[in-house]
């Protein structure tokens, strides 16, 4: 196809950063743009509304969290690709919360569309992909770049993803991680790339510390190797490497009436 969209991961501090920084470099992968996806919700939670409230307009809270979406920005701006943002329209997004993200992309001098397509499907995506187009049409916005070079060692990579993405001050790398970080050097490994395992929640590796907090240090745990991906996991925090499941399955909740119609699917 002539555009080729790929979802990567949540946040730019996880999904992009892994991106730009692990895929594009092992596949030779040069991205045109960069389309950062935020929900009014995700925005009030980062401006300190529960989870339990976020149906609920509150312009003050999304206006404090709109710090959370400038450093998102900045943060895919280190990799040289222009930005557009793409706002997830919901059902309870108020007129005025739309409007306060909409001048916020403005004042950060990104473009920024809304998306309908939980509600309109594909034709709710038109504005979208009609701003995409635009900034893929404007030839040279970008200049691709990952954010450290391959022959680093692999605690410096890690220092320089921790300072330049999330913002924080330190490492502190447990005696584990020292003692793996001493196995990578003794086999030579220090050209693999690296796959920080961190909570999606925060910049940091506390998932309450919302916003966009500075200043921080980040605890490693300990670091596995992924030989036959490329990379190295850099386990921080109270975290895990596989998704987490609920303790309810939602299949608990879908069952088929007489006539072959599916309930609970929502």
């Amino acid at each position: 196809g002539d555009v080729v969209v790929t979802e990567a991961g949540f946040g730019a501090d996880l999904g992009a950063e892994k991106f730009m920084d692990i895929k594009c470099q092992q596949a030779g992968l040069t991205p045109s743009a960069a389309v950062l996806v935020v929900t009014v919700k995700s925005l009030k939670y980062n401006g300190g509304v529960p989870k339990g409230e976020l149906l609920t307009e509150n312009r003050t809270a999304l206006r404090a969290g709109l710090v959370n979406l400038e450093r998102h920005v900045e943060n895919l701006g280190k990799f040289g690709v222009p930005v557009l943002v793409a706002i997830n329209h919901f059902e309870g997004d108020s007129e005025g919360e739309i409007n306060d993200v909409l001048e916020a992309c403005s004042n950060l001098n990104v473009p920024a569309a809304i998306s309908k397509v939980w509600a309109e499907g594909s034709a709710g995506g038109q504005e979208l992909a009609s701003e995409l187009n635009k900034l893929l049409n404007n030839s040279g916005t970008s200049h691709f770049a990952p954010l450290y070079e391959k022959d680093l060692d692999i605690s410096s990579k890690i220092n320089k993803i921790v300072r330049e993405i999330y913002r924080g001050a330190e490492v502190n790398f447990s005696p584990a991680a020292k003692r793996s970080l001493a196995v990578i050097e003794r086999l030579g490994l220090n050209d693999l790339q690296v796959c920080l395992a961190k909570t999606p929640y925060s910049f940091s590796d506390q998932p309450r510390l919302l916003g966009a907090p500075e200043g921080f240090t980040i605890g490693v745990r300990d670091i596995t190797l992924s030989l036959g991906a490329g990379f190295a996991v850099v386990i921080t925090g109270n975290i895990v490497t596989m998704p987490g499941l609920p303790a309810k399955p939602a299949a608990e909740g879908l069952w088929m009436d007489e006539d072959g119609e599916i309930h609970g699917l929502v």
